[in-house]
């Protein structure tokens, strides 16, 4: 099957375009969410530090598991600054963004959760963020390696790939239809259904990345996203089964 090739500037603008419109129709969603829940508007107090926490952890995040996912373009005397200042991790941006809206909440002494209303967003941003992905091909880096089935994708170097992008988004889109479809007993037990998202998201690039190149090897040939993903694991796992116990009693 063969995908889109473009040149590198083009696949860089068009990657960008839709790295925005990700972001922009995320921030509309959320927008419309609590409208319609009849919340505060995102400009009150409270809701706006929730924002400001999420946007700035999101984007410490995000550069931040980039690096640790590309340490080698940090080698020699002269780093590649254009690639280490466009480089993007949604799971840097998802775990940036949770600790930062925990810290926001933690000063402004907001107790409820806050995370169900951020699970359409995510699911949308991150489908259309992987379009951009997918129509960037081989300058993007978020593709599969060989694969001899037939849906494998030629970028343009004659390699058919594991279109990688579109799993992303087959998966996203799987686990939202299911929270959506179990969302009046997951209201029960407000932020529940925000832990099995971003925990689901977690296992799934733990699994998914390693038919992925690996930009970088650290312990037993995994990526730099793959142990960020582990580690993160183990520190949240502990709170979605405790939420999930008290439910169960």
């Amino acid at each position: 099957m063969k995908g889109p090739v473009l040149p590198a500037a083009t696949a860089q603008w068009v990657h960008l375009v839709f790295e925005w419109l990700a972001l922009a129709g995320g921030v509309q969603l959320y927008r419309w969410q609590r409208r319609r829940a009849r919340q505060p508007a995102l400009l009150q107090p409270g809701s706006f530090a929730v924002v400001v926490g999420c946007i700035l952890g999101a984007a410490i995040g995000n550069k931040l598991v980039f690096w640790i996912e590309m340490p080698h373009l940090w080698q020699g005397m002269v780093p590649d600054w254009r690639l280490i200042a466009s480089g993007q991790s949604i799971v840097g941006g998802l775990l940036g963004g949770l600790i930062g809206v925990e810290i926001a909440k933690k000063l402004t002494g907001i107790r409820r959760s806050t995370g169900d209303q951020f699970i359409l967003p995510l699911v949308a941003g991150t489908v259309v963020g992987r379009i951009g992905c997918f129509l960037a091909g081989l300058h993007d880096g978020t593709y599969g390696v060989p694969t001899a089935l037939p849906w494998g994708v030629d970028f343009g170097d004659g390699i058919a790939r594991h279109p990688t992008q579109v799993y992303d988004m087959l998966f996203v889109l799987g686990v939202g239809s299911l929270l959506w479809r179990w969302r009046a007993p997951l209201a029960r037990s407000p932020g529940l259904a925000f832990k099995l998202y971003l925990a689901s998201y977690l296992a799934w690039r733990l699994v998914v990345d390693g038919i992925k190149p690996v930009p970088y090897a650290y312990a037993f040939g995994l990526s730099g996203i793959q142990w960020v993903c582990i580690v993160a694991l183990a520190c949240y796992l502990p709170l979605v089964f405790a939420q999930l116990r008290r439910e169960v009693a």
